[in-house]
């Protein structure tokens, strides 16, 4: 995937600036797919002389005028041929499984401290993901269950309860390292 489907996609689900659109990266295409502000702005430019997107000036009282994208005609096609595309299923690189593996040949107490950093990490990132998906699709914003389906908030919850799922998995994994490098480490 390119940035610019990453785009397409959110400016798709509602239009906006770039500095919206770089805080939806931040808050939640960007647990999937991240992208700095620079990037963002530089692939945009791109994207509006491609003419995959509309640009229009928007004024502002006290502020300079801010440019608001949409997707174009162009960009809806670009989009369209690339969800057509068959894609390869992800390798995983994972260094701290390097790192684990390794550790056999070293200490293996070395790699506690690591691997509970990891697990604050990503017990973070999986309060952070509950806590989107009670705002947004708990309570009144939920998606009824009367009348047709949203499509783009059913699929836009379903990508949330993916990445909830791969955070526990990684917590079960984590938790089993540990309870196994400590298992490993001589007592003192």
């Amino acid at each position: 995937m390119a940035l610019e489907h990453a785009i397409l996609v959110s400016l798709l689900e509602q239009p906006g600036s770039g500095y919206e659109l770089a805080r939806r990266f931040e808050r939640s295409i960007g647990y999937f797919w991240t992208a700095t502000h620079q990037q963002i702005y530089r692939v945009l430019k791109r994207m509006e002389s491609d003419c995959w997107i509309d640009v229009r000036e928007v004024p502002q009282q006290g502020r300079p005028d801010k440019r608001e994208y949409s997707v174009a005609a162009l960009g809806r096609t670009a989009l369209s041929a690339w969800l057509h595309e068959p894609i390869e299923p992800e390798s995983v690189r994972h260094d701290l499984a390097v790192k684990i593996r390794g550790a056999a040949f070293d200490d293996p107490a070395a790699l506690i401290r690591e691997v509970e950093r990891y697990h604050e990490a990503h017990t973070d990132r999986l309060a952070r993901y509950l806590a989107g998906e009670r705002r947004d699709f708990t309570g009144p914003k939920a998606p009824r269950a009367s009348g047709p389906p949203d499509a783009g908030r059913e699929l836009q919850h379903v990508v949330l309860r993916g990445g909830i799922a791969y955070e526990r998995m990684q917590l079960a994994w984590l938790e089993d390292v540990l309870a196994t490098l400590r298992r490993l480490v001589p007592a003192r």
